[in-house]
Order: structure tokens, then C-alpha cells, then sequence
């Protein structure tokens, strides 16, 4: 299964204000900076979260059906906006939303029957999802948030400064613990 972005967020979870304020910038000469940091310190907080923190569009792409369920490797899954499977002519067939279930609290899409088998040997089916915590940045909780301004100023004040015994495979434990108790966990 391959998840493609389709559609990122309207917004980021802190807005360039926000930043400014927090990081005690007072001029625009880094707004760009700080524009970036913020979506670059979001993508880390969703990773480490493994949640998405605000809606966003993805699309799956899956060589075949894997059964009746299809679990979403994205989540808070929200609402699924389209399930197409391809012909061998490699037209798309849209499958009906009667036929299928949005299981959001087990992040699956269920099928009432199986679906029509691809007639191309890859990427034959798709998905659109909607995933994310929330539409807008105040419906994402706090500590998330303060996540990514923490995140983001630690960038800003170290700007590519690193010590030789710091990992870049680990978060700053003070952000780490903020994001802990909303990261999805995995059995295996």
C-alpha cells in the first residue's frame, strides 16, 4: 500500500504569531524560516504521534484488495471521499458507498462484499481518505501544540549547530513526553 498526500492541511497547528512570540522574534526577517520550521516541526510531531494532527487528504494506492478490510495506515481516519478500482484499460470505476463501512475507531475500511478485482496488476485500487485530530489548529490539543513551538524554536536556536553526541533519530525529551500520551501504539 503506498499513501500518497494528496491535499496537506489548510493550516498549520501554530500559526507565524504565534511562533514569533514564543521564539521572542520581534522582526520579519525570519518569517520564512519560522514558516518552514513550523511545518517541518508538525511533520515530526505527527511522526512521532503517529497521528495526523489536523485533516488532511491521502490516497492509497494497493496493487489488489486485501480482503473485506482495509486498514488505513494513517490515522484518525475521518472520513474516506472516494474508492475507485482500475479496469484493464486503465478507466477507474467508482465503488459505491453503500458497499462499504468508515470504521474510524479501528482506522478500516470494511467492505459488505468483496469488490471488484483490479484488471491492472498494480496499483489497480484506491482510496481517498480523510485523516486528522481536527479541522482547525485550536481543535488540536494543547501539549501537540506545544510540541511543534518547542520543536520549531529548538530548530531556530540551534539552526543546523549540532553536537557531536546528539541523535537525530530521537525527539528532546521534554517533547517527546508532551506527545507520549497521544501516540498511537503498535502491537508488533
Amino acid at each position: 500500500m503506498i499513501p500518497i498526500l494528496i491535499q496537506p492541511p489548510a493550516v498549520e497547528p501554530v500559526s507565524l504569531p504565534e511562533a514569533k512570540t514564543w521564539l521572542r522574534v520581534d522582526h520579519t526577517a525570519d518569517d520564512d524560516l519560522i514558516v518552514a520550521l513550523i511545518a517541518a516541526a508538525r511533520l515530526s510531531v505527527e511522526a512521532a504521534a503517529r497521528k495526523a494532527l489536523l485533516a488532511q487528504t491521502w490516497r492509497l494506492a494497493l496493487d489488489a484488495w486485501p480482503g473485506f478490510d482495509v486498514l488505513v495506515p494513517l490515522a484518525p481516519l475521518r472520513q474516506v471521499s472516494a474508492v475507485r478500482v482500475y479496469g484493464a484499460d486503465n478507466a477507474a470505476s467508482v465503488i459505491a458507498p453503500a458497499t462499504y463501512v468508515v470504521d474510524p475507531p479501528s482506522n478500516r475500511v470494511r467492505f459488505l462484499s468483496a469488490p471488484r478485482a483490479p484488471g491492472r496488476p498494480f496499483s489497480g485500487c484506491e482510496i481517498d481518505v480523510i485523516v486528522g485530530m481536527a479541522s482547525a489548529p485550536d481543535g488540536v490539543p494543547q501539549p501537540l501544540r506545544q510540541a511543534v513551538r518547542m520543536l520549531a524554536a529548538c530548530w531556530y536556536e540551534r539552526r543546523g549547530d549540532a553536537d557531536a553526541d546528539a541523535r537525530f533519530d530521537s525527539m528532546p525529551g521534554e517533547i517527546a513526553a508532551l506527545i507520549a500520551p497521544f501516540r498511537t501504539m503498535r502491537l508488533a
